[in-house]
């Protein structure tokens, strides 16, 4: 167990080191809002389903980590993330694009002055404390899940659970062509849960108080 946290914590710091020079480009919040046109026929809509590899809600992106929706495009850019669709549309992105995607994402619906509280309203079952302490998910995610350590790290507090199964069950998938996620550090957690477990994990997380959100663009309200 020991080698694994070694390990993974070498590996945070390499993403991290290669994250901090991605974030040399400077996205504008205002460019964002003219090339959205292919991100809000699914996150713009609340409670749309995509029916890949299964069917679950989409996640919620207004509200999220800039640093995190720059990694996630780019690694489904590079294939790193397997999703035909997704690749298809950040293949189309150029940096800049990416950069003011994610400037406007990160600031979409958020309330000025705002503040989540400390901790979570709703303390979780002894079981999933005791999954939440196996790999110590909130020294990641942060107080709330909602306040990652790494700008590269997704906020999850409040996310769809069915999302949330999805992803971490991809981070096991090995071998397929059009499923799976290749994040080291995450693939090694997930490994350590049943898909049972993982599912309890989920649920508690979607339960959180969190900043995420779906604003619907004005063609779908």
């Amino acid at each position: 167990m020991n080698r694994l946290f070694t390990t993974i914590f070498a590996l945070a710091v390499s993403c991290a080191t290669a994250a901090s020079l991605a974030q040399e480009i400077k996205g504008s919040a205002e460019a964002g809002a003219t090339k959205n046109a292919m991100c809000v026929g699914c996150h713009g809509i609340k409670g749309y389903q995509s029916s890949f590899p299964e069917v679950y809600k989409v996640p919620m992106i207004s509200g999220q980590s800039a640093g995190y929706i720059v990694a996630s495009l780019n690694a489904y850019k590079k294939g790193e993330r397997k999703h035909p669709t997704m690749r298809g549309i950040a293949g189309s992105l150029k940096d800049q694009d990416i950069a003011d995607l994610a400037a406007y994402y990160s600031v979409h619906g958020m309330v000025a002055g705002a503040e989540l509280p400390a901790n979570p309203a709703k303390e979780p079952s002894a079981e999933v404390q005791a999954l939440i302490n196996k790999t110590n998910c909130t020294s990641c995610h942060g107080a709330n899940f909602s306040k990652p350590i790494d700008p590269t790290y997704p906020k999850i507090g409040g996310q769809h659970a069915d999302y949330l199964f999805v992803a971490l069950k991809s981070y096991k998938t090995e071998n397929n062509p059009v499923v799976g996620r290749a994040n080291p550090i995450m693939s090694g957690m997930a490994r350590l849960y049943t898909n049972a477990e993982l599912k309890l994990l989920a649920n508690y997380v979607s339960s959180v108080k969190g900043e995420l959100k779906v604003v619907p663009e004005r063609r779908f309200r």
